[in-house]
């Protein structure tokens, strides 16, 4: 009898998402989940960091910010990952057979960068791929089931790299890449007219970010800019990007794509070569470009994780040939790591009564990734008690700001404890520091002369508050200790610093 892989599918993406629900509501949200609410705080054509698709999505699934919590935050990634694993099995299904695309969209799955970073985690790669691979899938189309006559492929297909690009600018490589195809196999296309059509159509999506930083003197492009313009040869950052692409993609499906492109490579002939250069050309130049920035500069493992997804075709492809299992070992074996991993991380992160990072009570719990997800929610409850008492007692005035001086844990105090009071945060400090804030800062009342106001500095994020904020106010009182208790030992302190009577105004971050 044979397989029905559309109704496995479907079980697939059901059972996957709520697997996931159930996750979100168990972990917090990590520290760039937080920051990016601040893009549905205040929605805008572009930001500091990125473009504006996952504050846009971000409001979508909270109802427009009426259904605030960590559930509705990643609701869009867990539906971005759904339909982006239906998108994933219908190009599989074209450019071979249903069951390469069954393949192709269990590996989508197992690995952590398309499922988890970019799956479950609210991040701009959330949004982007469904765009992506519908992108891909369109792509498979103009070029293997002889659509390119049609105009309406090629306007979808500029529309959907224009809303990738719109999540994340490095949408616009798939672009690249297919252009690259085109030069390889396909050179008679660049005469296409319809082509151009398409690109226009990627043109105008790209007007809103070009738009704002003509309005902001293009500082998104000077500051991502400054991060990959080192000329410093750093093979430790190389092999950071290599072990972390590892990791990312997991590690027993990083096994398998490189097998398989050593298995294709070895292949004298093959029916399929014009569908494995596509596919090659959609996914290697990608992650040799970010190896060789990351052998000058720092860089993180999820960068490159699109190249890999067209990678995952070659090593269904693979599959395919070498076994009729329906649940190939290979593909057992990966999605028992993830699930293994994934319940390992979520209960230390609840349950552990130690930090993974720092014991020294200066810095405790520096760079132990679980406190990103793990206590905030109980300490804002906490301030909040704190806070409405220190009003009742007239120690602090009504509707004292919370100062911060970094978007981390900026994003942590703006969610899980401005949000319950609630009373606005403030920024002061550079801009690389505080980001979106800047721009936050001009829309809520500024601070001013006469104030009081806090300042919530955790023990893994140390900042010596009497020594950048003595001279904007007259009182700094020794701060006020919360424990963060773990299994039933303490794993992080949050100190929280009255700081009272502002004497001097900072200078505005923005002009």
């Amino acid at each position: 009898m044979p397989v029905n892989y559309r109704k496995h599918l479907f079980y697939l993406i059901l059972i996957t998402s709520i697997l996931k629900l159930f996750i979100s509501g168990c972990i917090e949200l990590g520290n760039d989940e937080v920051y990016y609410y601040t893009y549905a705080i205040q929605p805008d054509w572009n930001h500091f960091d990125h473009p504006p698709m996952i504050g846009l999505l971000m409001r979508l699934t909270s109802l427009n910010l009426l259904w605030v919590n960590d559930v509705s935050m990643r609701l869009g990634a867990i539906i971005s990952c759904a339909v982006a694993t239906w998108f994933i099995f219908q190009t599989g299904k074209l450019i071979s057979n249903e069951r390469v695309g069954w393949f192709a969209a269990l590996l989508y799955n197992c690995s952590v960068y398309t499922s988890i970073i970019a799956g479950l985690f609210i991040l701009p790669d959330s949004p982007q791929m469904p765009f992506y691979t519908a992108s891909l899938y369109i792509m498979s189309r103009l070029a293997f089931k002889d659509d390119d006559k049609e105009i309406k492929w090629w306007l979808l297909l500029g529309l959907t790299i224009g809303l990738a690009m719109l999540c994340k600018v490095h949408g616009l490589y798939l672009w690249a890449g297919f252009g690259l195809f085109l030069l390889l196999r396909r050179i008679k296309w660049l005469f296409n007219w319809r082509m151009y059509a398409g690109i226009i159509i990627t043109l105008v999506c790209f007007i809103p970010i070009l738009y704002w930083n003509v309005q902001n003197h293009f500082i998104t492009y000077t500051y991502h800019s400054a991060r990959v313009t080192n000329h410093t040869l750093q093979l430790d950052s190389f092999f950071r990007e290599l072990t972390g692409e590892f990791a990312y993609q997991n590690p027993i499906v990083f096994v398998l794509i490189v097998l398989s492109i050593i298995h294709l490579i070895g292949k004298k002939k093959s029916s399929s070569l014009e569908k494995n250069l596509w596919l090659l050309c959609m996914g290697l130049p990608m992650i040799f470009l970010f190896w060789g920035i990351s052998l000058f500069n720092d860089t993180l493992p999820h960068w490159s994780g699109p190249g890999y997804i067209p990678l995952f075709f070659i090593a269904a492809t693979y599959l395919d040939n070498k076994t009729q299992r329906k649940y190939p070992v290979f593909i057992q074996s990966a999605a028992g790591l993830l699930a293994l991993t994934s319940v390992i991380a979520v209960a230390i992160a609840n349950y552990a009564p130690f930090n993974l990072g720092s014991q020294d009570k200066e810095n405790y719990g520096e760079y132990c990734p679980t406190l990103d997800i793990n206590g905030w929610n109980h300490f804002g409850t906490s301030f909040k008690a704190l806070a409405q008492k220190d009003v009742e007692e007239k120690n602090m005035k009504p509707h004292s700001p919370i100062i911060i001086n970094k978007w981390f844990p900026g994003g942590h105090i703006e969610f899980y404890v401005a949000r319950q009071i609630p009373t606005r945060v403030i920024a002061i400090g550079d801009l690389d520091d505080v980001h979106k804030f800047a721009w936050l800062n001009k829309e809520r009342k500024p601070l001013q002369l006469g104030d009081d106001a806090y300042c919530i500095v955790p023990s893994n994020v140390p900042f010596n508050v009497k020594g950048n904020y003595s001279r904007y106010f007259s009182v700094i009182e020794a701060p006020v200790i919360f424990n963060q208790i773990r299994g039933g030992k303490v794993v992080r302190y949050f100190y929280v610093y009255r700081m009272k009577d502002c004497i001097a105004l900072p200078k505005p971050i923005l002009e």
